[in-house]
């Protein structure tokens, strides 16, 4: 590969990350925070990611800023992901400080920086049906719970695929402000067809800090608020979902630990409220050792969390293979970003939609964790509540 060069300047005035991504680009972004990005200067494997980036020739003229990639890792913890450097990235800081960064000698030559017009309303046909056989998907989370109940799993997640089918293509810019307006405290992204709105934190590094707030047990909301606060307490007060939270945290907590001089974590769960559905979470934070790893290789190391792939992995992971009918591909793994000190945010990859080349179709898969107090049609109701994210999103008749 040539040698890439990068510039990177300050961005005067407002941006709207949604709207420099548009229908085609790549975003992640939380809060108004995070990376847009057009163009393809380079992709790379995770795992060379940050390599790449430390060998670009930077030109900061803004002071701190470096260049990243975008890309997400696979379920299957064996299996390949991607990341890509765009040819152009407009960068937002918590305080508002906006900047872009522009590469040359890539794949691509970096676009111009141009906001994407707003999409106008319409009217499409929409035909939405389950890919998984109901029968099959309750089969497989009676046979998940009674490996439980038989001591050979502590929790192991089953999921099902939906598909969503439209007389026309479906515009994704407008899917990421729909978003937005119901989902701006979750992690957005949209990379190379993947989009979505994960509220799960699977790790941020920045520095020597390392965060994550993984989210496991849920109930729906209602939009009553009395309503919501009985939900919520019933979930707090749930011995099932206070099983399969442990269970997350207690993985979470043993796989940062041996990284970290200290790490902190809550010591009950919180709720975590989306507009369709509440978590339990439970934030962690520590401090890592030095040499201090990259945040790819934390990704590696958590994913899949027992919240998508279940306790202990590898048991869970053949009872899945075995059960639930289908490939996951990129749901259940992470998607984030990264730079070359190894720095970058990354989420769980749930409440999203796969879409097909042309855009006229998308996959949808919902899952939830079960444990020996699992009801087959609770569950099924469970992903009902958690598929609605992605479905409000993309059904516009």
């Amino acid at each position: 590969m040539a040698s890439l060069r990068a510039t990177t300047t300050a961005v005067e005035g407002d941006v709207d990350l949604d709207d420099v991504c548009g229908g085609d680009g790549l975003l992640f972004v939380r809060d108004g925070v995070g990376f847009a990005g057009r163009g393809v200067a380079a992709r790379v494997a995770p795992a060379e990611a940050a390599g790449l980036l430390a060998r670009v020739d930077h030109d900061d003229r803004v002071g701190g800023r470096r260049p990243v990639a975008l890309g997400w890792v696979p379920f299957d913890p064996a299996g390949d992901g991607e990341l890509v450097v765009p040819a152009l990235t407009v960068g937002r800081a918590g305080d508002g400080t906006t900047w872009v960064t522009r590469i040359e000698g890539g794949d691509e030559p970096p676009p111009p920086l141009e906001a994407a017009p707003r999409p106008r309303p319409a009217a499409q046909r929409f035909t939405v049906g389950p890919l998984t056989p109901v029968d099959r998907y309750l089969a497989a989370v009676r046979c998940a719970r009674d490996a439980v109940r038989r001591g050979e799993l502590t929790k192991a997640v089953i999921a099902r695929e939906v598909r969503v089918e439209s007389d026309e293509p479906i515009d994704v810019h407008a899917v990421l402000l729909r978003l937005r307006a119901s989902f701006g405290s979750s992690h957005r992204y949209a990379v190379d067809g993947l989009i979505g709105a994960s509220p799960e934190l699977l790790v941020a590094v920045e520095g020597s800090c390392v965060r994550s707030h993984p989210l496991a047990g849920t109930a729906p909301r209602t939009g009553d608020p009395s309503t919501d606060a009985r939900i919520a307490a019933q979930l707090v007060a749930s011995t099932k979902d206070q099983v399969e939270h442990r269970v997350v945290i207690d993985m979470i907590h043993d796989t940062l630990l041996p990284w970290c001089s200290y790490l902190d974590w809550e010591p009950e769960p919180s709720i975590v409220a989306v507009a369709n559905v509440q978590h339990l979470g439970t934030a962690m934070e520590g401090r890592l050792s030095e040499p201090r790893p990259h945040v790819v290789h934390l990704v590696r190391a958590l994913s899949p969390t027992p919240a998508l792939g279940g306790f202990p992995r590898d048991e869970a992971l053949a009872l899945i293979a075995a059960h639930e009918g289908f490939e996951r591909g990129r749901y259940g793994g992470a998607v984030g970003w990264v730079d070359a000190a190894g720095d970058g945010t990354w989420a769980v990859t749930i409440r999203c939609a796969e879409l097909a080349a042309d855009r006229r179709s998308a996959r949808l898969v919902a899952g939830g964790g079960i444990v020996a107090g699992s009801d087959p049609h609770a569950e099924l109701a469970e992903t009902q509540a958690k598929l609605q994210a992605m479905l409000s999103a993309i059904v516009r008749p």
